[in-house]
């Protein structure tokens, strides 16, 4: 398994959530794996993996309701080992809000305050504050029943954040809700976060919502930390065969390395096609590969535009990119289907003399309506734009 690659963090930026070493175990099954990583003040990062990877198990622990095998949970600073749930600086938001519906939202949010026996002036103050700072104000009076899902989801966040949390969980809170209003919470959770300044630690099988709000990404697999990296880095420098096969819409070819040199190789499919893309370290000539592509960087009639290679660099730019130039790989493949998906649209395809399938995306830039399904076309991607990993490793 891969080493997780951790964000490093500046000693002049304090860390609300630290976590080292930490492992959980129910009886023969280890759920989480020897976890370490760090969430600096006021960040937005998010634990992505499927069902059953471990990430719900972690966040418990964090929040309390759990107790680690071993290993240390700090949040800013101070080691949370035994420190009960309720006396924890964080709160926990849940897919399902639990909003009291026989309460109005200000009674919703001033729930806590008034558990912790808060005078009543000041709780009206700060209930009338948090409302403002999630963008509902004057809607206090209101019950829950009267509210949008999304204005549901602001109530919760605020109930949690009227508490003051060094650090606020959330346990897939958009999974309740229907496709468009997912779309539309992606962009305002993110924007909320950033505005209200509050360190968000989310949960979730869904890439798109961890690749649009996050500032850092954690990938879990199998109750340990394949990579932990800026969303565009996940994207387009994976670290293992699971996090390119995980983390976006990817084809793979499975075949054998012939040649290797640096970090670029040959690879010849078990079709029989020649292929050349980076490598991942580690990997010698012979070896039984996996190689990934992503839809996008295959382009349709190669001949007539330019192949450009992802970016290989890191959000600094501190890598060049590659020069434009000829595609160096090309494949004949015909049109299985047109899988219209507006800005999303692809082709499924199947390569010459193969029936695996293959998917190419359509750039909104050129139009392919004279395409139909049945043809024969020409694609091609550069070099950088494929990369290889041990075969089977990302299953």
């Amino acid at each position: 398994m891969p080493t997780a690659i951790s964000p490093s963090v500046s000693p002049n930026i304090s860390v609300d959530l630290s976590v080292t070493s930490l492992v959980k175990r129910f009886e023969r099954f280890t759920a989480v794996d020897d976890v370490s990583f760090e969430v600096e003040q006021g960040k937005f990062f998010s634990i992505l993996g499927p069902s059953g990877c471990g990430k719900t198990t972690l966040l418990r622990m964090i929040a309390g309701f759990e107790a680690p095998d071993s290993g240390v949970i700090a949040i800013r600073g101070r080691d949370m080992a035994g420190i009960a749930p309720n006396r924890r600086p964080v709160n926990l938001i849940f897919q399902h809000l639990a909003l009291f519906p026989m309460m109005s939202v200000a009674e919703n949010v001033a729930f806590g305050l008034k558990r912790r026996g808060m005078a009543g002036g000041e709780i009206a103050r700060r209930v009338r504050d948090v409302l403002e700072r999630v963008g509902l104000p004057g809607y206090g009076g209101k019950m829950p029943a009267q509210l949008s899902g999304g204005q549901k989801q602001r109530v919760a966040i605020a109930r949690c954040l009227v508490l003051e949390p060094a650090v606020l969980l959330l346990d897939e809170p958009l999974g309740a809700l229907d496709l468009k209003l997912r779309e539309q919470m992606k962009v305002e959770l993110k924007t909320l976060q950033a505005e209200v300044g509050t360190t968000f630690v989310y949960i979730t099988h869904d890439q798109s919502e961890a690749l649009v709000m996050s500032d850092h990404v954690a990938v879990m697999n199998a109750g340990r930390f394949e990579q932990v990296d800026t969303p565009r880095n996940l994207y387009r420098r994976p670290a293992s065969a699971f996090v390119a096969g995980f983390v976006g819409e990817t084809n793979v070819w499975t075949g054998t390395l012939e040649d290797v040199t640096g970090d670029a190789g040959l690879v010849r499919t078990d079709e029989g096609a020649v292929f050349r893309a980076r490598v991942a370290a580690g990997l010698a000539r012979g070896a039984r590969v996996d190689m990934f592509i992503r839809p996008e960087a295959v382009l349709i009639d190669p001949d007539g535009a330019s192949c450009v290679a992802p970016e290989n660099g890191d959000d600094a730019g501190d890598a060049p990119l590659p020069p434009r130039g000829a595609c160096t790989n090309r494949a004949q493949v015909q049109v299985q289907a047109i899988l219209f998906d507006g800005a999303a649209s692809r082709l499924l395809a199947h390569p010459e003399g193969s029936r695996r399938e293959i998917t190419v995306a359509l750039p909104q830039n050129r139009l392919y309506d004279h395409i139909k399904p049945g043809d024969r076309i020409s694609v091609g991607w550069d070099d950088r734009a494929g990369i290889c990993f041990a075969a089977g490793s990302g299953r």
